[in-house]
Formats: structure tokens, C-alpha cells, sequence
């Protein structure tokens, strides 16, 4: 399983000292079909908890997923923030993991390269738990 975050929320990512582990964590709990808000068109809505803090009271993290396959970290919002996503949000994320989940391996890299994409770290033993 291959893990991504975008430019987005690699910045946002970082602003709120979010670790990779703690993505890795959420895809986790998706991979074993614990999915907080499935939005359909490979798009899931997962929790993710602040440092030092439960999820309850953590983010709302908006990811392209493909169990086995690829995660793509997009979009993320406190929920003291915001409530939920518009509905043409969330038919943008559904256009976007169309393409984001067909990409190869040659287009990943290059993405990555852009700047576009950042893989995250990840243990293996992370997300096989």
C-alpha cells in the first residue's frame, strides 16, 4: 500500500504538526474497512487525531483510496472548523480519484518530482496492524 499526501495538505500537514504515522494509522484502520465516511468513487472521510489528543476531537482528513492499492491524503479540515464538505466538493474529490487512482507508477514519480505529491514514511509493520 502506497501512501500520498498532495501539496495541500502536505502544507497543512506540517502547519499542524500531523506525523506520518498518524496517516499511516488512519489508512490502517481503512484498509481493515474501519472507514468513518465512505463518499463513494474511492473517496473516504477518516478521523485523524491531533498530537497528544483523540480523534473525536482531531481532523477530518478527505482521502482517495483504493484498498491494497494507493491512498491519496487531499483535503483535511478541524471539525471545530467546519461542519462537512458542499456536495460539489466532494463531486470534485470523486473526479479527481478517477484519475488519481488510474495514475502509474512512472506518473507518481513525476508528480513527485513536481512537487505535486509526497509519498509518506511509513513502517511496514504500520499499516499491516
Amino acid at each position: 500500500m502506497r501512501i500520498f499526501k498532495n501539496a495541500w495538505f502536505e502544507r497543512f500537514a506540517r502547519k499542524e504538526r500531523l506525523e506520518d504515522k498518524a496517516l499511516c494509522a488512519a489508512v490502517s484502520r481503512a484498509e481493515k474497512g474501519l472507514v468513518d465516511a465512505d463518499l463513494g468513487s474511492g473517496v473516504i472521510k477518516q478521523r485523524i487525531a491531533r498530537q497528544g489528543q483523540g480523534k473525536s476531537g482531531g481532523y477530518r482528513s478527505i482521502i482517495i483510496f483504493r484498498c491494497g492499492d494507493k491512498a491519496f491524503f487531499m483535503y483535511a479540515f478541524a471539525k471545530s472548523e467546519r461542519d462537512n464538505l458542499r456536495e460539489d466538493e466532494v463531486q470534485a474529490f470523486k473526479k479527481a480519484a478517477k484519475e488519481m487512482l488510474e495514475l502509474s507508477d512512472e506518473q507518481i514519480a513525476e508528480l513527485i518530482e513536481k512537487g505535486h505529491l509526497t509519498e509518506v514514511k511509513q513502517d511496514e509493520q504500520e499499516i499491516s496492524q
